[in-house]
Parts: structure tokens; sequence; C-alpha cells
């Protein structure tokens, strides 16, 4: 899969595109497949804030249970209730209608990657 060139990476597999103050989470497909067939997915509600590295939620498959961390400092806003009755949409399309939450960002301040040096690192 190829990895969009609109958003910025981290080092732990999650992805951010950002469109003002608005950033949209989600988890890569690196991370999809390292997963495999994913079960569930618990995320924190909307009004939370976070910081980066604070954990946003949790992503359970077939193989074993991973955290969902937070790149940016901000208040989540929306986060994708579909996922909560189909976590199989994150394998599916983990850069469209899988993504995970929505912040309104206060800060960026973070370790982001773009897609060229992710794709370097991880040979998405």
């Amino acid at each position: 899969m190829t990895v969009p060139t609109d958003r910025k990476f981290t080092s732990s597999h999650e992805w951010l595109k950002v469109d003002g103050d608005i950033a949209t989470l989600g988890i890569t497909h690196f991370a999809v497949n390292e997963l495999t067939d994913i079960t569930f997915v618990e995320l924190k509600p909307a009004g939370e804030t976070v910081a980066p590295g604070d954990p946003v939620g949790e992503i359970e498959s077939v193989k074993a249970t991973s955290d969902v961390y937070a790149p940016v400092t901000g208040e989540i806003i929306e986060v994708n209730e579909a996922l909560e009755n189909d976590p199989s949409l994150l394998n599916k399309d983990p850069y469209g209608d899988g993504w995970l939450i929505k912040i309104k960002v206060s800060d960026t301040t973070g370790d982001l990657m773009d897609a060229s040096a992710y794709n370097a690192a991880y040979g998405e």
C-alpha cells in the first residue's frame, strides 16, 4: 500500500492528517499488517485532553493488543464510532474509513516524519 503523502507519521506507526487546527489520527498499513485481523477498538472519548505520548486507545487483534498514542497536544473532539461495530475497517482502509480520532490541536510539537522518511524507515 502506498503511504499517503498528505500526512505525518510516528515511529510507533500512527498517522496524522492536519487540516487547520484539526488533526485526524489513525494507524498505518504497517501497523495493521503487524496486528493482522483487528477484533476490537477502544478509544478515549471526546472531551479528553492529550499530549504527545499519551495513550488515546487500544487496538486488539487475534495476534496482539496495542496502544495508540497521541502525537500532538490537544482535545479529542470526535471518535470514529463506526469502529465500535466494525473494527475491521482498520484492516480494510487504515488511511480512510479506518481513522480513529480527531483532535483539536493546540501544539504540533512532536517527533513526526513525512511520508518519504516513514517509507524509508519501515518500507511500507
